[in-house]
């Protein structure tokens, strides 16, 4: 069982569409988490990434020995799965929430800028650099939709900015250690949820859960904490992570509109200029990927 989309398909479009259907999975991540947001976040990703862990095992085609990866692999796969969720929590709770998400949606800018450094023969054009600044300019403008800027500096913002850097290092440095099948991801979250765990433990008041509650927390599993790790790793197998990272500024403008779609609001002038932002960027960043 692989997560490879039409063969047909030259291995750009194939990485493609499974970058878009990661960031389609992130997208909904917003609106889970408003209707799970009584439930501590260390408890939620951890259980979110135990059930998406599940996923590895049909993947692997139920041998489990396909999750034998050397150790500093393991390391890098908790690295960038429990690394980034512990600092960006820990982010959100010592800096406003607004700005700390923007800060941390710098990590497909990251991701643009970091790839000549952390992948050898990979060059970064003009283009590249435009495009990424495009796109993130449309993030930010999705996610601050209007809203004023709270004055002052937090260290929180450090941490968001720490754990963007995070989630671009990961994705970039899981293309240089030895290959490793798309199915150990699910020991990367395996391990990564069990740690979330300890830290809901050690630092959260316990709570109980309804048949609601988790209902929800499998489709966060199967969807944003799992089902989007698995086509993230297998989009950067195939593609180049420069245009990856461009079409990444799509992740908070696909949330919004989902929150949007979940209050039955209309989309706002904001919205629509950040759709345009980001449209253009990756349109600017598949020409320069060529």
């Amino acid at each position: 069982m692989a997560l490879t989309p039409n063969r047909g398909l030259s291995a750009g479009a194939r990485s493609t569409l499974l970058a878009l259907g990661a960031i389609a999975l992130w997208g909904t991540l917003a609106p889970l988490g408003v209707l799970l947001q009584h439930v501590p976040a260390f408890l939620l990703t951890g259980i979110g990434l135990l059930v998406g862990s599940l996923i590895g095992v049909p993947l692997s085609g139920w041998r489990l020995r396909a999750w034998a990866v050397p150790l500093p692999t393991l390391l890098l796969g908790v690295y960038g799965l429990f690394g980034f969720h512990f600092l960006l929590f820990i982010a959100l709770r010592h800096a406003p929430p607004v700005q700390a998400n923007l800060v941390n949606y710098l990590w497909p800018l990251g991701i643009v800028l970091l790839a000549p450094l952390f992948l050898p023969g990979m060059r970064l054009s003009a283009l590249h650099v435009v495009a990424a600044a495009i796109g993130f300019c449309g993030a930010a403008l999705a996610i601050l939709g209007g809203r004023n800027l709270e004055g002052g500096f937090a260290w929180g913002y450090v941490l968001a900015l720490v754990s963007a850097f995070v989630w671009a290092s990961y994705s970039l440095l899981s293309q240089r250690v030895a290959r490793f099948p798309t199915a150990a991801m699910g020991l990367f979250g395996l391990v990564s949820g069990l740690l979330s765990l300890l830290c809901h433990l050690l630092l959260e008041t316990p709570v109980s859960l309804s048949a609601t509650d988790w209902a929800l927390l499998v489709a966060l599993g199967l969807g944003p904490l799992g089902g989007a790790f698995y086509l993230w790793d297998a989009a950067l197998k195939q593609g180049d992570p420069r245009q990856i990272g461009v079409l990444s500024f799509l992740t908070p403008l696909l949330s919004t509109l989902a929150l949007l779609w979940m209050r039955s609001e209309p989309p706002s002038a904001s919205v629509l200029g950040a759709a345009a932002l980001i449209v253009g960027a990756a349109v600017l960043g598949a020409r320069a990927s060529r």
